[in-house]
């Protein structure tokens, strides 16, 4: 697989951030109606890529610009082979009530913070089948990404940028944790790369799932999560 562009400054030392718009192709994620999870990541990507190329400074790469199906592994994989500073999943969430609300930021743990944390990661890590049935079995390739939690460096570094998402969206966004949670996502399973999961919100809440689609919505989340990148590679550079 070839990989993506990368946009932004020409100058290879500048920190690259790969962005990853969950689900696509035959995988259209949460939603019941109209609005399909996979088409509202890709907005809200697009949505952060413009506005980390505006304000200048960081590097981007997508690792879906369109309705295409990747395997978990890759999405990791593109920015492992880019040599990504910075690695951030965008997800939207679905509650069968229906009544949950906002955004939640995930780090990488074998085991979740609690049980809905566990349950989310096992339905995201189930994007690699149809009908129960696996798509890729453990190489070489797969093995290699797998997480080494003693790797202190990257979980710090992770969870710092998970807690700047929260700071810099307090009073712009709506989140329905104030704080970091963590689970087994395979996604975010790059031993050497800082990662996180950001649930947007809840596209099976009418009320969370027409605000991040509007344009007030994805500028409040692209903005808000671009100044958290830009203040993180201020405080740990890259690149």
């Amino acid at each position: 697989m070839g990989l993506p562009k990368i946009e932004g400054p020409l100058d290879p030392s500048r920190p690259l951030v790969v962005i990853d718009a969950g689900h696509g192709g035959h995988d259209p994620g949460a939603g019941t109606g109209l609005l399909k999870e996979k088409a509202l990541t890709l907005s809200l990507a697009l949505a952060l890529r413009d506005a980390l190329i505006e304000s200048g400074g960081v590097r981007v790469a997508l690792t879906r610009d369109d309705d295409r199906f990747l395997l978990l592994p890759e999405r990791a994989g593109i920015a492992r082979r880019l040599k990504a500073d910075l690695f951030i999943s965008i997800h939207a969430d679905s509650s069968p009530v229906g009544e949950a609300q906002g955004g939640t930021v995930y780090t990488l743990s074998e085991r979740g913070t609690n049980e809905t944390a566990a349950r989310l990661a096992e339905a995201e890590n189930r994007a690699d089948t149809i009908n129960g049935v696996a798509l890729t079995g453990q190489s070489d390739a797969v093995s290699a990404i797998l997480v080494d939690l003693s790797q202190r460096e990257t979980e710090a570094q992770s969870a710092d940028f998970a807690r700047l998402i929260l700071r810099e969206g307090e009073g712009r966004l709506i989140f329905k944790d104030r704080a970091i949670q963590s689970a087994a996502f395979v996604v975010l399973k790059s031993a050497d790369l800082p990662s996180v999961l950001f649930e947007a919100g809840y596209i099976s809440n009418p009320v969370d799932a027409a605000r991040l689609a509007s344009h007030d919505g994805r500028a409040a989340f692209a903005e808000t999560t671009a100044q958290a990148i830009r203040v993180y590679f201020a405080r740990h550079g890259g690149g």
